[in-house]
């Protein structure tokens, strides 16, 4: 790098004004270096994730890191990352593509948002467990799994009032605990994501948690398009649309800072 810092940004994703959303670090890096630097960074972030951006043919790379280490996907972050770029990088550009663990991620203008696309998961059906309803404090109306537990229920204002033992949804399935219930107003469905697993008790808007949710509410509502509300202490609003086995989610963003990192001498 020959001395020269490198640029971060910290935006806050699915969000109208600051505060509001998923906040998440972008990293803009012309060439990679060790994992261990990479994780580094993210722990002195000390945000839920940070995107990590590299140049590559034609396009760039993306990864994500939490603060236990490297992330298949996440969509919060990667709204992050798109929104930097085409405010400070590619300004002129209307649509991005990125390589990433989980596969080509596309990232596109949609007049004040940034729509992205990925794959929808394929839910299986499982009983309500009592160690589900236990840990939850709240037995649920149905409980699906792919890679998270998705847990419905009946009335948005359970899903607002949960507080899980965090210690008990470590010993349950799935990577994180998704929680949904139908809206409210111009909403579709609400949710709520807790993910003790990555060290955060509750993520305040989960993009990746609605590759679970839009495909279950899109077959129970038979719709394609749906406004979903994370109904987090911060909240955020997704504007989803299931289009085969993909979700295509899409939101808005603010600036919070950017900065430099003064790494020269560790890359």
């Amino acid at each position: 790098m020959g001395g020269i810092a490198v640029v971060q940004y910290v935006v806050d994703a699915f969000a109208d004004r600051l505060f509001q959303g998923n906040p998440a670090a972008v990293c803009m890096l012309d060439k990679w270096p060790g994992e261990e630097l990479l994780l580094a960074i993210t722990r002195e972030n000390a945000l839920p994730e940070t995107a990590f951006v590299v140049p590559e043919g034609d396009g760039w790379r993306m990864r994500w890191f939490s603060a236990r280490g490297e992330v298949g996907l996440c969509g919060h972050a990667a709204l992050a990352a798109a929104y930097a770029m085409t405010r400070f990088i590619t300004p002129r550009a209307e649509r991005l593509r990125f390589e990433t663990m989980s596969g080509p991620l596309t990232v596109w203008r949609e007049g004040e948002r940034l729509a992205m696309d990925f794959p929808a998961y394929q839910l299986k059906r499982l009983e309500v467990s009592d160690e589900i309803a236990d840990a939850l404090g709240v037995r649920p109306r149905e409980v699906w799994r792919a890679r998270d537990l998705l847990c419905v229920f009946d009335d948005p204002g359970t899903v607002m009032e949960l507080e899980p033992d965090q210690e008990k949804l470590l010993r349950l399935k799935g990577a994180l605990m998704q929680v949904t219930a139908p809206g409210f107003g111009e909403y579709d469905c609400v949710s709520r994501t807790f993910s003790p697993k990555m060290g955060l008790p509750e993520d305040p808007v989960c993009g990746s948690g609605h590759c679970h949710i839009i495909p279950y509410w899109a077959a129970r509502l038979g719709k394609t398009e749906l406004v979903a509300r994370q109904a987090s202490p911060r909240g955020g609003t997704l504007y989803c649309r299931l289009e085969g086995d993909r979700v295509v989610l899409a939101g808005r963003a603010v600036l919070y800072a950017r900065s430099e990192l003064f790494l020269d001498k560790l890359l």
